[in-house]
């Protein structure tokens, strides 16, 4: 196992003794660990932070994305655009469903989905957009709002990274018709290493999510004029002990959307998320600490540095540059790794993993962030738990790998 003195840290936001306190009071407190009152309290401290009209806890963001994409009822014939540059799940709701996927290009300064790329892919057809904040910047989602509300389409933001980002005064999340948050152990906040939420500006639409994430099916349900009677048993008559019929003698199904699933937070989970939560400035700030530096530093050394856009809050979750089209990216990270600064690439492009080569995804249809990622993409750590001193250290590793190429360039 490879020893870093910088290393990817797998805690993002880390673990105080608060964090514990709060976990342990819900351990102890005798209740049934999945009563959903930690969550329904995470739920309201979340919406409140992000400015959504409502927020859904979720097993994670894997499934907010899941559920989603369920309650956007596509149709097989309906398309939906996304982004290349992200993780698989992004688009992995929509692997299994007759619907196109077209992958937009981005926009190189933010790692973004491209607005310009996205109107050329939009059709009569197309019934979403799914972006994706890179590494925590909203890169271009004020204008993705006005062309999907003009094209009268659903905006599904995926806020995996984002949490504490903003645009135009509006958090992350909020700007689409969906918003979908990661609670995993390496995101800017942890709920004990899975777990997401989901933010909604439907009342109707949270109410089903809610109904989905308990293994109840999205449908619709007409109440009886007589209740219904199964051999013995009729309303009224049914034993003490919990039965489990919901509406069975009450209602009747006029309509399946989708079959629900289990993806409940339990409570220490929650109990854990709201107890970063309640950090989240300082965590947010500690990371802009290490960003700044990093920007300035690698400023001088003439690569590109994404920073942050005029009227965006950066959440800061991974850190990224670009190298110019004289340095080798690949040897220069294998140096990287040489100086002990640990590197990951994210992400593959997604419409070249097989199962979407399968789909149709082929080699040249997103030229930019084919080039980003193949050839100038640099991802270096990026947490909490790093200081400025460790900012300096890799700083000056991105020199020296920089000055044995160029040597090497001229030998």
């Amino acid at each position: 196992m490879t020893t870093y003195r910088i290393p990817q840290h797998g805690q993002g936001s880390g673990v105080t003794e608060e964090d514990l306190t709060a976990v342990t009071a819900v351990l102890t407190a005798g209740r049934h660990l999945s009563d959903g009152a930690e969550v329904a309290r995470f739920e309201e401290e979340f919406a409140r932070r992000t400015g959504a009209a409502h927020a859904v806890a979720v097993s994670s963001c894997t499934m907010a994305l899941e559920l989603a994409t369920r309650v956007l009822e596509l149709e097989p014939g309906d398309e939906v655009v996304t982004t290349p540059l992200t993780f698989q799940a992004t688009a992995a709701p929509l692997l299994g469903r007759d619907v196109t996927v077209r992958f937009a290009d981005i926009d190189e300064t933010t790692l973004c989905l491209d607005p310009a790329s996205v109107t050329a892919a939009l059709t009569p057809r197309t019934r979403a957009v799914f972006t994706t904040h890179y590494g925590g910047l909203c890169g271009g989602v004020e204008e993705l709002r006005a062309l999907t509300g003009r094209a009268g389409v659903a905006l599904v933001e995926d806020c995996a990274h984002a949490i504490g980002a903003a645009a135009g005064g509006r958090s992350a999340g909020t700007w689409g018709d969906l918003g979908c948050w990661s609670f995993h152990s390496l995101k800017n906040i942890s709920t004990l290493g899975q777990g997401g939420m989901l933010t909604v500006r439907d009342a109707g639409v949270a109410d089903r999510l809610r109904a989905l994430r308990a293994i109840n099916p999205d449908a619709e349900f007409v109440p009886r004029s007589k209740p219904a009677e199964f051999g013995r048993y009729g309303t009224g008559t049914v034993p003490r002990p919990v039965t489990h019929e919901k509406n069975a003698y009450t209602h009747d199904c006029a309509r399946i959307r989708s079959g629900g699933v289990n993806a409940q937070l339990a409570d220490p989970a929650a109990a854990m998320g709201r107890s970063q939560l309640r950090r989240l400035d300082s965590l947010l700030a500690r990371r802009r600490a290490v960003a700044e530096r990093l920007d300035a530093g690698l400023r001088e050394l003439g690569v590109q540095v994404l920073g942050t856009p005029e009227g965006h809050v950066h959440a800061h979750h991974l850190y990224a540059f670009l190298l110019r089209d004289d340095i080798d990216r690949d040897e220069l990270v294998r140096d990287l790794e040489r100086e002990g600064v640990e590197v990951v690439l994210r992400y593959f492009p997604v419409h070249l993993l097989p199962e979407w080569r399968r789909r149709g995804g082929v080699f040249g249809s997103v030229p930019v962030a084919e080039d980003v990622w193949f050839r100038r993409l640099v991802n270096l750590p990026l947490s909490p738990q790093l200081g400025l001193d460790d900012a300096d250290y890799v700083v000056d590793a991105v020199e020296r790998a920089l000055a044995r190429q160029r040597v090497g360039a001229m030998a």
